[in-house]
């Protein structure tokens, strides 16, 4: 009984799949979590070190895997890469394939259900709650678990106080930028002198968030890893769902939902996508 219930365990069969991958050279590498020192950490398995894999392990805990796979295909371009992939790491990938950072014909994925659940206490997926926010971040700022629809229901001026207030806790760490799965530009706005003056604490506000909304529109996956990675309990997927959802609305696009190219990508003077006609009665 005891076999039967270790063959039936799904870090057994993940183990098995990918060590047949890598024997059989499907892939070369496999992006997963390693257990090391009591803790799931990122790591690449190789078929040179196939005893590693005993230490493959699901993690409650989440890293951008996928970004860590476009950054191995920018300097070995012909690499087949094996990853772990939950929903939202299914969805940078497609963000990363339409702007030519990966390309999925060299990716094989092993996927990993996310589903909503009220066994799970901590949103580290899109559709579960996030932590619960403190009193005084409720009466004066945004709490992290509001809706859209709750803060555009408050006047202009308490909106904006409020969004104020938030973006002033900015400690200007970059871990949003550096965590996100799909920000990969190579010259980062953030760091330009024009936008961002270099070495001031706090940044600009709210210049620093709003450009890095507009970077995020139609491209944002909506995975949570900036929230998780900021030490201020910035409600950033709030900010980035609302560019979304004006993205959404003009062009009828979800971010990671498909491959084709995202409605802001541009060739010359041509969107690519055209804006589907605002209704009378809209604004």
């Amino acid at each position: 009984m005891g076999s039967e219930r270790e063959i039936k365990s799904p870090a057994i069969k993940m183990q098995a799949t990918v060590k047949h991958w890598l024997e059989e050279g499907v892939i070369d590498i496999f992006l997963g979590y390693k257990m090391t020192d009591g803790h799931p950490l990122p790591h690449g398995f190789v078929r040179e070190h196939l005893q590693e894999l005993e230490t493959l392990v699901d993690s409650p805990f989440r890293y951008p895997l996928e970004k860590f796979a476009a950054r191995l295909i920018t300097s070995h371009p012909d690499l087949k890469i094996g990853i772990l992939a939950r929903d939202c790491n299914r969805r940078a990938l497609n963000v990363l394939a339409t702007f030519n950072q990966l390309p999925l014909e060299q990716v094989k994925t092993i996927d990993l259900s996310c589903c909503p659940s009220p066994l799970k206490t901590h949103g580290d997926c899109s559709y579960l709650q996030p932590q619960p926010s403190g009193p005084y971040k409720i009466q004066a700022g945004i709490d992290n678990a509001m809706a859209l629809s709750q803060i555009e229901a408050l006047d202009a001026g308490e909106r904006l106080a409020r969004w104020m207030h938030e973006l002033q806790k900015c400690i200007k760490c970059y871990g949003c930028r550096n965590i996100c799965p799909v920000c990969f530009c190579a010259d980062c706005s953030l760091e330009h002198d024009v936008l961002v003056t270099p070495g001031a604490l706090p940044p600009e506000i709210p210049i620093f968030h709003l450009v890095r909304a507009v970077h995020m529109a139609g491209r944002c996956v909506d995975c949570g890893l900036c929230e998780d990675a900021c030490p201020m309990h910035i409600p950033l997927r709030l900010l980035y769902r609302k560019v979304n959802e004006i993205v959404d609305g003009l062009f009828d696009y979800t971010a990671g939902s498909r491959t084709d190219q995202p409605p802001l990508n541009m060739l010359g003077d041509k969107v690519v996508l055209e804006p589907r006609p605002i209704e009378a009665g809209e604004s």
